[in-house]
């Protein structure tokens, strides 16, 4: 266990030595006797936990994010700066965020407050347009339905935003620290080969990258593994390079850092990416993990295999260069081998190509998909199919490409009869499942129907 185990909260430190790694922030906060920090759902789901994580971008620049502290555990926090509610308030003086939901009235019962007031906090400081706009509260819930007033005290914001105060100031202060860190049997590595040198040495243990995912195994309880190997400080896999040909994303970029810096290059990404789930989720959740969760509805999986993406992939001693098809093998299982590590993903830039994708979802709004799609076409110069990608994710054990559909549109121009007859076939194209969110015969409709709405809604 390294001496330097430790993380600064609210402007103290505190030593991590005697604490469970795998107990979450959330938990760990309650107790430090910080109970403004809200306990609801513990998945992720409802945004009363919402602290303030600082999070140092690949320039090294120290930004707020807003972070479901009951994903997070704590041997993943070694070394990094937290800020709760009870920080935000100076000298009897309320922060901007919290005058404006005193202002507004945004408080009724007062439980969800805290998290609405540390998500738009992190927004205060955050130069992008959007960054109080309503997506910026989309991952917090109020169960007194007060929505109008708590968007009244964003909006009230947005013209203050980015502030310049204490808390701005103290982000140019922040920095990462140096060291490898290590909790127990949670490590924090700083490099792509020190990591790859850890699992050879702890083959049981497992990478997390975000905690979205696993945080909500840890959050209940349940310890998938023995161990763990953060990567979310290596800064070979933050790398995101775009040239005319392609677009090369590291495996640990977050989907924020994706929906902000890759708008407009691909559009089934960018209508993805707002269904994907709340922001302080996005926030934390990286590419290269939810490749790895290999999850059948996992929501970029079928815009993945749409653009037809190349991994790359790193063992102890090797690297080698996959296409997204033979990734997915069944259902939570890929190609992946046990001491290797997703790296990087590639997306060709194709010129001329049409994509879209499309959610199902009892809740559109962070909800896991029924159904979800991707499709990609390019035609010729005289206007015929020469290119085709229908990809769908909830309709089999792994995300599946209508391999035995997509010839029957090439060479075809996208007409009224040519629809009528691959929507006709995609009906029974996948063997989809019957559960708690949806009958295998709905699923198979949506895999029609989506690729109809793809055609009246993106091609003319």
């Amino acid at each position: 266990m390294s001496e330097q185990s430790k993380i600064r909260v609210n402007g103290r430190v505190h030593r991590l030595q005697g604490s469970d790694p795998s107990e979450s922030l959330l938990r760990w906060l309650k107790r430090q006797r910080l109970h403004g920090t809200k306990e609801g759902c513990a998945d992720g789901d409802c945004g009363a936990c919402t602290v303030a994580l600082v999070h140092h971008d690949a320039s090294g620049r120290a930004h707020y994010q807003a972070v479901n502290s009951c994903l997070l555990p704590i041997g993943v926090l070694q070394g990094c700066e937290v800020l709760t509610v009870e920080a935000l308030a100076h000298d009897g003086q309320l922060h901007p965020a919290q005058q404006a939901m005193v202002d507004c009235a945004g408080s009724q019962c007062g439980y969800c407050t805290p998290g609405f007031v540390m998500s738009m906090f992190a927004g205060c400081y955050d130069p992008t347009p959007d960054a109080l706009a309503d997506n910026a509260i989309a991952g917090n819930l109020c169960r007194c339905t007060g929505y109008a007033p708590i968007r009244r005290a964003a909006a009230q914001l947005r013209p203050q935003a980015p502030l310049v105060d204490r808390f701005s100031a103290a982000l140019g202060d922040y920095r990462p620290e140096p060291a490898e860190q290590q909790l127990y049997n949670y490590h924090c590595p700083l490099s792509l080969a020190s990591a790859l040198a850890l699992k050879q040495a702890h083959p049981n243990y497992r990478w997390i990258a975000g905690a979205t995912d696993l945080g909500v195994d840890l959050s209940h309880g349940r310890q998938p593994a023995a161990g763990y190997i953060s990567l979310d400080r290596i800064g070979e896999l933050q790398q995101l390079v775009i040239t005319p040909e392609r677009v090369l994303i590291g495996a640990g970029v977050s989907l924020t850092r994706l929906e902000r810096e890759l708008a407009g290059l691909f559009p089934a990404l960018d209508q993805m990416l707002p269904w994907f789930a709340a922001r302080q989720v996005r926030n934390r959740a990286t590419l290269g993990g939810n490749l790895g969760s290999a999850s059948p509805i996992g929501d970029l999986l079928p815009v993945l295999l749409a653009l037809d993406a190349e991994l790359q992939l790193r063992g102890p001693g090797a690297e080698r260069v996959l296409p997204i098809s033979r990734f997915f093998l069944d259902y939570r299982k890929t190609a992946l081998r046990p001491d290797e590590l997703i790296t990087a993903v590639v997306l060709p830039r194709r010129p001329g190509l049409i994509s879209a994708s499309y959610k199902v979802a009892k809740r559109q709004t962070d909800d896991i998909s029924i159904v979800a799609a991707a499709f990609a076409l390019a035609f010729d110069q005289d206007g015929c199919i020469e290119h085709v990608r229908l990809a769908y994710g909830g309709v089999a054990a792994t995300p599946l490409r209508a391999l035995q559909i997509e010839p029957l549109l090439v060479g075809r121009q996208l007409d009224r009869d040519t629809i009528e007859v691959v929507s006709a076939a995609l009906c029974s194209a996948f063997r989809p499942l019957t559960d708690h969110r949806a009958s295998a015969a709905y699923r198979a409709d949506l895999a029609s129907d989506l690729f109809r709405k793809f055609c009246a809604e993106r091609v003319r």
